[in-house]
C-alpha cells in the first residue's frame, strides 16, 4: 500500500455552485488532489427553502479536504490572482464558462493554457450554463422534470412525481470526476489538455439509462403496481405486523424458488398466464397478481419471512428509516462512517470514501474549512509547458476515439453494476469485451433497459470452469488493461482468476469488483441488491414519507456503483501511467447507498431535516412543485423572493399558509396548457419547465443534435430503439456516433483470435460448447 492517492499532486481550481460541481470536486480531493475552491465572501444568511438550502446543508460532506479562497473575480486584484493559478493548475473545475468577470472563455483557456484540463459542468446541455428555465441555477428538480425522469417514476396516479433526493446531481458529480480522470489518463501520453462537458442532461443519461430505452413510436403509459412498481416479485410488501420487506427475486433462478417459498406456483395454472411468469408483468395481469403476492405477505409478520426467504437464499431486505443508516456497523466496518471536527458547524457524521484503491488509497484530508484570504494561499510553482507528443494514427493532432482510446477492458459483470461500469468505460473509447455464460446476462431478454446497460462492447461466451476456458481467458488478460466483476465475494477465488492470479498473467493489470456490501464487516459475504440497498437504506420510507413506501424506478445504488467503478478504474489507470503498476479496486452498493443520500445523512448540531416525501410526492412547498395544467404538468421553483414576487405578479396575491397558496397557483395553471404557462413564467423570470417523458426527448432536435439520445440499429423486428446517446463533450478527444449492443456470443471468434488463439482451436472450443459464437443483438 503506497498511502498516497492516486491523484496526489493534481492541481485543482474549483469555481463551482450548487451540488454536481462540489459533488466531483470532492471526489478529486478524496484522491489525492489539492483542490482550490475559489468564491466571494458572503454575510447574507443561509438560503432556507430551494435547490440554495439543500447545498448548503450537504457543504459540510463535499467541501472537505478543500481550502476555500475568499476571492472576488469581478475585481483586477482577483482576476490577477486566477490568471497566476490557472498557469500552475492542472484542472479547473467550473460550473459554465466563460468565469464572470474574467475573460477566460473556452478559446482563450485552450489558447493560453494548452496542458489544462476544463471540466465544465452545466445545468442542462450547454457550456454557457443556459437552461430551458429562467435563471440559469441548477436545480435536480426542474432538471428531473425536463429530462422525463420525473414520469419515469413509480406512482399511484399517471403523475410525474418530485424525488426528493438530488440524485441526478450526485450521478453528475461521480461521472464528471471519471470522464476528467480519464482525460489525465490521456494527457499522459499527448501532453494536452482540453475542454470537457458533463452536463446536468449527461448525468440525466447515466443515471436513467434503461427507462431511455425504448422503440420508435412507444407513447408514455402509466405502469400499475403503484408506488411499489409493477414486478411482483420485485417490489416491496407489509407483511401481518405493519412492517415491510422488499422481495429482491429479479431473475429466473429466484422469482421461479420465491413461487414455490410463497405458495403460489399455483398461479402458473390461471389461463391467464398460460405457465409464463413474464406474463405476470403484462398490465393486464398486474393488479391480480399483486393482490396475490400481497396476501400472502400479509399472513405473517416480517421477521418470520425475512427468516424464510433467507433460509431458501431469497434476496429480500426490511425497509429501514434513512436517519439510523450511518450508524449499521456495516457502514462503519467499511469506512463509510466518517467523523470530523468542523470550524463552522462542530463535529460532523457524514458518509465516507466508498472506493477502495488497495495501493492508491484515497483519505478525507480534513472537514471543510473557513474561507481564506486569496493572500494567504501559498502560490503553486509553475510548471513546464507540455507539447502534445502523441499524435492518432492519421498523423492528426485531434484523436477520435475517446481518451481511453488503446485500453481494453474485461467486463465479467452481470445485470447492472458491474457490467455498466464497462459501458460507461466503452462510452470513453475501451475496447470492452462482454464475457458471458451460455445462458447470457441474467438481464438478457428480460427489458428492454438491457440495451441501455450495454452499449459499445463485444460479446464474449466463454465457459470459465473448462481447462481450455480458463486458459483462453489468460490468454485475454495478458492483453487486457483491466477486469472488472461484481460477483459474489469468494467466486473470483473458486474461478481462479482473482487478481493475485491475474497478477501472475499479466502484472500491469488491474480489477475492479463492486460487491452488494464491500470487504469485511458483518455483511462483507452477503450479495446485494439496488433495492436491498434502497429498503436498507432509508431511501424508499423517505420517498414514501407518512404514506407507503416508494420503490425508486431509477436503481440508483447500481448506477452509482457502474460510475464509481469506471472512476476508480480511471484512477487505477492514471497511477499505472505514474507508476507502471495495476492494482486491486474495490466499491459497493452499501457504500453508494450513504453518498447517494450524503446532503441527507450529514450530521451536525442545527442542520435543518431533510425533506421527506408522501404519496405521488410533488414537492417540498407551494413555490417548489409539480403541477397540472390543462394538457399536461409544469414544474415551479419560485423559492427567491423575486421569483415569488413575480408570481404573486402574475396571478394575484398568495396568502401565507402554503396549503392555499398551492390552491391558488395550481387553480391559475390548471385551465392552460403547459406552453403558455412556462411562456408566461420565464417571461416573469420565473423558473419553470413543462414536464416531459422519456418518450419526448427524441422529439428535442437540441438533445439529438447533441447526441443525448441515439436512434440504436437493433437486428430484431423492430430494427431499432431509442437509447442513451454520448455522455459527456470532449474538445479534443471526442468520440461520436451511435454505439452498437452486443449480442450473446456476437464477437467470440474474433476476439479468441486477437488473444492469440488459432482457429482450429477456437473451432474445437465452439464444436465443445467452451465458446459459443452468437448473432447480433435483436432487442
Amino acid at each position: 500500500m503506497d498511502g498516497h492517492g492516486a491523484l496526489d499532486g493534481l492541481r485543482v481550481l474549483e469555481i463551482t455552485t450548487g451540488i454536481a460541481g462540489p459533488f466531483a470536486g470532492m471526489l478529486l480531493a478524496d484522491h489525492g488532489a489539492e483542490v482550490l475552491t475559489v468564491g466571494p465572501v458572503t454575510t447574507a444568511p443561509a438560503p432556507t427553502t430551494g435547490p440554495a438550502a439543500a447545498a448548503a446543508e450537504g457543504q459540510a460532506v463535499w467541501d472537505r479536504g478543500k481550502t476555500r479562497v475568499a476571492l472576488d473575480l469581478d475585481s483586477d486584484p482577483g482576476r490577477n490572482w486566477l490568471a497566476d493559478r490557472l498557469a500552475a493548475a492542472d484542472v479547473l473545475l467550473v460550473s459554465k464558462l466563460p468565469i464572470g468577470g474574467t475573460q477566460w472563455d473556452r478559446r482563450a483557456l485552450t489558447e493560453t493554457f494548452p496542458a489544462l484540463e476544463v471540466l465544465v459542468m452545466p445545468p442542462y446541455l450547454d457550456i454557457d450554463g443556459s437552461t430551458p428555465w429562467a435563471g440559469g441555477a441548477e436545480s435536480h428538480g426542474l432538471l428531473s422534470a425536463a429530462a422525463g425522469t420525473a414520469y419515469s417514476q413509480a406512482s399511484t396516479e399517471d403523475v410525474p412525481v418530485e424525488l426528493v433526493y438530488p440524485h441526478l446531481l450526485y450521478v453528475q458529480g461521480i461521472w464528471a470526476a471519471t470522464v476528467l480522470v480519464a482525460a489525465l489518463v490521456e494527457r499522459q501520453r499527448s501532453g494536452a489538455g482540453q475542454v470537457i462537458t458533463v452536463a446536468g442532461m449527461h448525468g440525466m443519461t447515466e443515471a436513467a439509462a434503461a427507462s431511455m430505452v425504448h422503440a420508435p413510436g412507444t407513447p408514455h403509459t402509466h405502469q400499475p403496481g403503484g408506488p411499489g412498481g409493477p414486478i411482483p416479485f420485485y417490489r416491496p410488501y407489509r407483511c401481518s405486523d405493519g412492517q415491510w420487506l422488499f422481495l429482491a427475486c429479479l431473475t429466473p433462478n429466484f422469482f421461479m424458488k420465491a413461487f414455490e417459498v410463497l405458495d403460489l406456483l399455483e398461479l402458473f395454472a390461471d389461463p391467464r398466464l398460460e405457465g409464463d411468469p413474464i406474463a405476470m408483468l403484462y398490465p393486464e395481469n398486474v393488479p391480480w397478481v399483486l393482490e396475490r403476492f400481497a396476501a400472502a405477505f400479509a399472513a405473517r409478520p416480517r421477521a418470520e419471512w425475512l427468516a424464510t426467504l433467507a433460509e431458501a437464499g431469497l434476496p429480500a431486505a426490511p425497509l429501514q428509516d434513512r436517519d439510523d443508516w450511518l450508524d449499521e456497523e456495516q457502514l462503519a466496518a467499511i469506512g463509510m462512517r466518517l467523523t470530523l471536527d468542523d470550524p463552522a458547524r462542530g463535529e460532523v457524521v457524514m458518509p465516507g470514501i466508498p472506493l477502495v484503491l488497495t495501493r492508491t488509497p484515497g483519505a478525507v484530508r480534513g472537514p471543510a474549512r473557513l474561507p481564506v484570504p486569496a493572500t494567504d494561499v501559498p502560490a503553486w510553482e509553475q510548471r513546464p509547458a507540455a507539447a502534445p507528443t502523441v499524435t492518432g494514427e492519421s498523423g492528426a493532432t485531434v484523436r477520435r476515439g475517446g481518451p481511453l482510446e488503446g485500453v481494453r477492458v474485461i467486463d465479467l459483470g452481470s445485470i447492472i453494476a458491474g457490467t455498466y461500469a464497462c459501458t460507461l468505460l466503452a462510452e470513453l473509447g475501451a475496447d470492452v469485451i462482454k464475457l458471458e455464460p451460455r445462458s447470457g446476462d441474467g438481464l438478457r431478454g428480460m427489458m428492454l433497459g438491457f440495451a441501455g446497460f450495454h452499449k459499445g462492447k463485444r460479446g464474449l461466451v466463454l465457459d470459465l470452469q473448462k481447462p481450455e476456458g480458463h486458459d483462453a481467458f489468460l490468454a485475454l488478460v495478458r492483453g487486457a488493461d483491466l477486469v472488472m466483476d461484481n460477483y459474489r465475494p469468494g467466486v473470483l477465488q473458486r474461478l481462479g482468476i482473482d487478481y493475485d492470479r491475474l497478477r501472475e498473467a499479466n502484472p500491469r493489470i488491474s480489477t475492479v469488483s463492486v460487491t452488494g456490501f464491500g470487504e469485511g464487516g458483518p455483511r462483507g459475504a452477503e450479495p446485494g441488491f439496488d433495492p436491498v440497498l434502497q429498503a436498507l437504506s432509508g431511501m424508499m420510507t423517505a420517498q414514501g414519507g407518512d404514506d407507503d413506501p416508494v420503490f425508486l424506478s431509477i436503481p440508483v445504488n447500481d448506477v452509482a456503483s457502474a460510475a464509481m467503478a469506471a472512476l476508480g478504474a480511471v484512477l487505477a489507470l492514471y497511477h499505472r501511467g505514474r507508476s507502471g503498476e495495476g492494482q486491486r479496486v474495490w466499491t459497493s452498493l452499501a457504500g453508494q447507498a450513504a453518498l447517494m443520500q450524503a446532503g441527507e445523512l450529514v450530521r451536525f448540531a442545527g442542520r435543518a431535516p431533510a425533506i421527506r416525501g408522501g404519496q405521488d410526492f410533488a414537492g417540498p412547498s407551494a413555490l417548489d412543485r409539480l403541477y397540472a395544467t390543462a394538457d399536461g404538468w409544469v414544474r415551479l421553483q419560485a423559492t427567491t423572493d423575486a421569483a415569488a414576487s413575480a408570481l404573486a405578479g402574475m396571478i394575484g396575491e398568495l396568502p401565507a399558509d402554503d396549503d392555499e397558496r398551492a390552491a391558488i397557483i395550481a387553480a391559475a395553471f390548471a385551465a392552460r396548457p403547459s406552453d403558455r404557462v412556462v411562456a408566461a413564467l420565464i417571461d416573469a423570470g420565473v423558473p419553470a419547465v413543462a414536464v416531459r417523458s422519456v418518450m419526448d426527448l427524441p422529439l428535442d432536435p437540441a438533445l439529438r443534435e447533441s447526441e443525448v439520445v441515439h436512434e440504436t440499429p437493433v437486428a430484431g423486428a423492430a430494427g431499432s430503439l431509442w437509447t442513451q446517446g454520448r455522455m459527456a463533450r470532449l474538445s479534443r478527444t471526442e468520440a461520436r456516433g451511435v454505439l452498437a449492443v452486443p449480442g450473446l456470443g456476437e464477437h467470440s471468434r474474433e476476439v479468441l483470435r486477437e488473444a492469440g488463439l488459432a482457429d482450429d482451436a477456437i473451432d474445437r472450443m465452439l464444436d465443445a460448447g467452451v465458446a459459443v459464437a452468437g448473432d447480433p443483438y435483436a432487442g
